[in-house]
């Protein structure tokens, strides 16, 4: 079939596109975050504000101390958690959107370990378990959906997540209430909190164990074999299975990893981050961590790796942007605007790749089906 351009001129593109290379995540990333400051500048200038004296507000907030770089980090950790779960499913060709409601299960169960009576390193491992534990047990739920009745995952995880939301308005005035102050369950007895890693923050030992488990999962993505089934998978269905891996086995595999992953971010907020060490009523320090995650998740690539910077960059965000308003003077709904912009425009690389996938992955499908 001509394509209407002549052959030596073919040559010449093909050899062009050749001689200039792709370019890379990093180099995406980079060049889709600088398009998203410009802007955010941009809306900025338009609002009368000045974003010169703005962005360096947010990034000295964010970084330029000890306090402002360890609050970065506080408010990364459980993101970078929220975000694998997310990732763990995405490698396995699903749209898992559960985190949220998988947060709320596991920081209850943080909480609910504060009933018991154990030592102190014990106290908090207990805590850590229980929370994982509570995070795969909700994800389980709309795994099996999927596998016995063919429950698409973001129909069945959606709804979880508003189950997951009022059962634990439920639980948080009803069970776990404290009984001096009805707005809260019970705090986290001292024996289970996370120690605090930086003195006069709100930084805990909460960030070790995120790193840990993300590198963890990074091991068993990329150097195990069940990493390997699960990534090929979700890459290529058909040749996943005519190779014998189990489809069944790699879905439950990814969701299971990333209810523990959501579980242990609650723990992590609740365990971690003083001076309440408790769950109050409206969910308002656990509202939003699992779809923030998702977010951070596309600005990383879904790679551990990436997820773990990507993480610093959200939580900078989050501590720098009240110095905007102090400094700056850029209204609270101004900051929000910005930092949406430049979220979706680092997102947008992620967002086109998957698109692609997706819409490749579907036009196979539909190329099989029998006429």
């Amino acid at each position: 079939m001509s394509t209407g351009i002549p052959n030596n001129r073919l040559r010449l593109l093909e050899r062009a596109k050749r001689a200039l290379p792709a370019l890379t995540p990093a180099l995406e990333s980079l060049l889709a975050g600088i398009v998203g400051l410009l802007v955010g500048a941009l809306i900025m200038w338009i609002g009368g504000y000045d974003p010169w004296k703005a962005y360096v507000a947010l990034f000295r907030g964010a970084y330029r101390d000890m306090y402002g770089f360890a609050s970065s980090l506080a408010r990364g950790t459980p993101l970078i958690l929220t975000a694998l779960t997310f990732s763990i499913c995405m490698r396995a060709g699903m749209f898992n959107i559960g985190a949220e409601g998988q947060v709320y299960g596991g920081a209850l169960a943080a909480v609910t370990v504060g009933y018991f009576a154990l030592p102190s390193g014990l106290h908090i491992i207990m805590g850590l378990i229980f929370a994982m534990l509570a995070g795969a047990a909700w994800s389980l739920v709309p795994a099996l959906l999927k596998l016995t009745r063919g429950v698409h995952e973001v129909i069945s995880t959606i709804m979880f997540n508003w189950i997951a939301r009022f059962f634990a308005f439920y639980l948080v005035a009803n069970v776990l209430v404290d009984p001096i102050r009805a707005e809260k369950t019970i705090s986290v007895p001292a024996s289970a909190r996370l120690p605090i890693l930086v003195h006069g923050t709100d930084l805990s030992y909460g960030l070790f164990v995120s790193v840990f488990f993300a590198l963890v999962i990074y091991f068993l993505l990329w150097h195990t074999t069940a990493g390997y089934e699960l990534r090929a998978a979700g890459l290529n269905p058909t040749a996943a299975h005519y190779g014998g891996i189990n489809s069944k086995r790699t879905v439950l595999l990814s969701f299971i990893l990333g209810g523990l992953g959501a579980g242990l971010a609650g723990a992590t907020i609740v365990m971690g981050l003083p001076p309440t060490y408790a769950v109050y009523s409206g969910l308002p320090q656990l509202a939003n961590v699992g779809f923030d995650g998702m977010a951070v998740a596309m600005v990383g690539r879904n790679h551990p790796i990436g997820i773990l910077i990507a993480a610093l960059f959200f939580g900078g965000m989050n501590a720098g942007g009240r110095m905007m308003q102090i400094i700056a003077g850029v209204p609270l709904e101004m900051v929000r605007v910005v930092e949406g912009i430049i979220v979706v425009a680092l997102a947008i690389p992620e967002l086109v790749r998957l698109f692609r996938f997706f819409r490749n992955r579907w036009r196979s499908l539909w190329r099989r089906e029998p006429a």
